[in-house]
Formats: C-alpha cells, sequence, structure tokens
C-alpha cells in the first residue's frame, strides 16, 4: 500500500481513482509537516465483499447509560477535535 501526501493525492485524483478502481491498487493519505496518517482509499468492491454480516442486539438488555440533564457536548468535543 502506498502512501501518498494529501497535496498530491488532491492534484491527481482522477489519476488515482483510475488505478483504484482498473488496478486495485489501495493508498494511504497522509498530511501537515509530520506526515500524519489520516484516510485511506481502498477498491470499494473487495471490501465490501468481505465484510460479514454485523449481528445487532448482542447485549440487548445487559446494560444501560442516562444523560444528566445538564449533560452538553459539542461535536469538536465528541469527536476530539
Amino acid at each position: 500500500m502506498q502512501t501518498i501526501e494529501a497535496e498530491k493525492f488532491k492534484n491527481n485524483f482522477f489519476n488515482i481513482l483510475h488505478l483504484v478502481q482498473k488496478e486495485g491498487k489501495s493508498f494511504i493519505i497522509s498530511h501537515g509537516k509530520n506526515h500524519k496518517k489520516v484516510a485511506m482509499i481502498i477498491p470499494c468492491n473487495p471490501y465490501i465483499e468481505n465484510q460479514e454480516e454485523r449481528k445487532f442486539g448482542l447485549y440487548k438488555n445487559k446494560g444501560s447509560f442516562r444523560f444528566n440533564n445538564d449533560f452538553c457536548m459539542c461535536e469538536e468535543e465528541l469527536l476530539a477535535i
């Protein structure tokens, strides 16, 4: 899997999409001067086909939660941005 900087990804977006679609290549996208890995682009079909069916309700009636009336959290805090 090849790592590519966000700027290079932006400038070569359609070429990279072609490589992903036609050749099945995957890319990790890095950003910033520290080249922090932030995203990945992979071919869609193999990823979807290899997914197992999720079973919901595994912990049904085994736990609970409650919010206090004064609970307040913005989206940035929730996402730790």
